[in-house]
C-alpha cells in the first residue's frame, strides 16, 4: 500500500480529526476487521478501510470540495445539497490523490460508506455496516442493528435504509440517488425470494 502501514495510517487520522471521530474510526475498524472474518474477506484490508473510511470528516466543507475538485469529480446535484456526503468522496480522493493509495476496493469501500449504492461489493458492505455497529454507537435499535449483521448483511442493509431514509426525509434532506437505488435492489431481491 505504498508504505501506508495501520500504524501510519492511525497517526495521520489521529492528527486529522477530533478524538471522539477518531475513536470512532479505531471502532469501525475492529467492526469491520469482525465482519471480514465473519463474511470471508481480507480481515486486514477492511481493518485498513475502517481506519481511512472518516478520514476527511473533520476536514472543512472547503477543503473538502477542494480536495473533490482537484480530483476532478464533478458532485452530483444531491452531493452539492448535501454537505454531509462530501467527506466519504473527499476521503476516496484523498486516499488515491493525496496518499498515493491505488486500490479500488478500498476507493469505493470510504466512497460509498455513507450512501451505500446499488451492486455494492464485500468490503463495500463491511464499511458500510462497521460505520453502523461500531462500539461507541447508541442509537434507538443498534442492538438490533448489530445482530442483523451477523445474521445477513443484505438484512442489516435493508434496516439501516428502512432508519436512514424516512430520517433524511423528516430533515428536510435530499435522499442520494445511491441510496435509493441500494433500498431498490434489496427489496426487489426480497420480494423475488432471492437470498439476501
Amino acid at each position: 500500500m505504498n508504505g501506508w502501514t495501520d500504524e501510519r495510517i492511525i497517526d495521520l487520522i489521529r492528527s486529522k480529526l477530533e478524538e471522539k471521530r477518531f475513536q470512532h474510526s479505531l471502532n469501525v475498524a475492529e467492526s469491520a476487521r469482525y465482519l471480514a472474518v465473519k463474511y470471508g474477506y481480507d480481515a486486514d484490508k477492511a481493518y485498513t478501510a475502517g481506519l481511512l473510511h472518516d478520514i476527511m470528516k473533520n476536514s472543512s466543507p472547503e477543503e473538502q470540495l477542494g480536495v473533490i475538485t482537484e480530483a476532478g469529480i464533478e458532485l452530483l446535484p444531491e452531493e452539492r445539497a448535501n454537505k454531509k456526503l462530501w467527506h466519504a468522496i473527499a476521503g476516496a480522493a484523498y486516499i488515491k490523490m493525496v496518499m498515493g493509495i491505488d486500490d479500488r476496493e478500498l476507493y469505493r469501500a470510504v466512497r460509498y460508506h455513507t450512501t451505500g449504492r446499488a451492486k455494492m461489493t464485500l468490503p463495500e458492505k463491511i464499511v458500510y455496516l462497521a460505520d453502523y455497529i461500531s462500539a461507541e454507537r447508541s442509537y434507538p435499535g443498534v442492538d438490533d442493528m448489530r445482530r442483523l449483521c451477523d445474521e445477513s448483511m443484505d438484512e442489516a442493509i435493508l434496516y439501516a435504509l428502512e432508519f436512514g431514509i424516512p430520517d433524511l426525509v423528516r430533515r428536510g434532506n435530499v435522499i442520494h440517488p445511491d441510496s435509493v437505488d441500494l433500498y431498490n435492489e434489496v427489496v426487489i431481491r426480497k420480494q423475488r425470494g432471492e437470498q439476501i
